[in-house]
């Protein structure tokens, strides 16, 4: 029998997904693993997309933890990706995908409804879930035509992938949600993750007076090159009346809190914002709940609840990005789906808060294969 030596073995599309490990929610840590599958076959209106890069969240750390529902240590990993349509399926009308660069949607079941997704049990983010297959984290990856948006050409692959859900998150927070209008003052909390940084860039992009908070002076100070009008450091005990202090004298109140830690937001937020404020809570970083204080109630504050977004919204603010040539901030990135040991690295900077953007796999190298 001929046998085929390793150099000339056709290489198979690589997986990323979580291992079997033992521990209560918290506490265990699943760890990664890499297999090989038979190349995916888009089927009716489907696209084939070669995948070039993708990126970490905070909700990929909660579910190495076991800290999220519906976890599936099988499915791809990731819910943020970037690549180029390699083939179509029948069905598909729009021909001219072919060979471009998208985004992929990060979430499935939220069609345009603002209220909210449509069927709330068909919702989800992508990646690591029983209750879609799609991840980010693999090479090549099957999805439906209306799953796509081209890319912005100013985006390199990295800075695409690290777009999709903070984008969609910053952008339901800042226009759906809040309703900001140009020359208002916003509130952007615990600058430093994804969304946050993205929120401020948004803000300034949209006319807004941002100002934020950060635990970090290094982050507080980089963020004024970002375009932030001031901020606090939010370890201090009375950092709401830094805040206050720089507010302009025109306008001396905010008009919206985009918050993603919880904890003592509202009795601090209360001593900032407008008679009939917003704050949006996008997440809950903190603890999982928080206090509604009577301040609040008297000051006719509203608290508002989001979570990422619909594809109608996404698409919104991927012609947002592109129409005001935004680039995400990126932290660090590592080359290589199969560098596990260097996106292990990425989770331990993720779990330390140490970095400032977004934390970037490069997946087209090459050791990636090609159809």
């Amino acid at each position: 029998m001929l046998k085929v030596s390793k150099a000339l073995r056709v290489a198979m599309p690589r997986v990323l997904h979580l291992g079997q490990a033992v521990g209560k929610p918290g506490e265990v840590y699943y760890p990664l693993k890499l297999k090989e599958i038979e190349m995916p076959v888009p089927g009716d209106n489907e696209v084939l997309v070669r995948l070039k890069a993708a990126a970490l969240n905070h909700r990929d750390l909660f579910i190495r933890h076991h800290q999220y529902p519906a976890i599936s240590l099988d499915n791809p990993m990731l819910s943020d990706g970037y690549g180029e349509i390699a083939k179509l399926g029948r069905g598909v009308t729009n021909r001219s995908l072919l060979g471009q660069n998208v985004l992929l949607t990060p979430m499935r079941g939220w069609i345009s409804d603002p209220a909210g997704p449509e069927d709330p049990k068909k919702w989800s983010i992508t990646g690591s879930t029983r209750l879609y297959d799609v991840g980010t984290a693999q090479d090549y990856v099957c999805v439906h035509q209306d799953e796509v948006v081209p890319a912005p050409k100013h985006l390199s692959a990295a800075e695409g992938a690290a777009l999709p859900l903070v984008g969609l998150t910053a952008w339901r927070a800042l226009s759906t949600k809040a309703a900001v209008q140009p020359g208002q003052n916003v509130l952007i909390t615990g600058i430093g993750g994804g969304v946050a940084i993205t929120a401020l860039q948004f803000g300034v992009a949209m006319g807004l007076n941002v100002f934020v908070t950060s635990g970090s002076q290094e982050k507080l100070d980089r963020t004024m090159s970002l375009g932030a009008q001031g901020g606090a450091i939010y370890k201090e005990e009375k950092w709401e009346a830094d805040i206050r202090q720089q507010l302009p004298s025109s306008r001396p109140f905010i008009d919206a809190v985009i918050d993603g830690a919880g904890g003592d937001i509202v009795s601090k937020a209360v001593k900032l914002l407008k008679p009939g404020g917003v704050i949006v809570q996008y997440g809950m970083t903190v603890a999982p709940k928080m206090n509604w204080t009577m301040p609040a109630v008297l000051l006719n504050a509203e608290l508002k609840g989001t979570t990422m977004g619909s594809r109608q919204e996404f698409r919104d603010m991927v012609a947002f990005v592109d129409r005001k040539g935004i680039r995400p901030v990126i932290s660090r990135t590592v080359q290589g789906l199969s560098n596990l040991r260097a996106i292990d690295n990425l989770f331990d900077e993720m779990k330390a808060g140490r970095q400032m953007g977004k934390l970037v796999i490069d997946i087209e190298c090459q050791s990636s294969p090609r159809i």
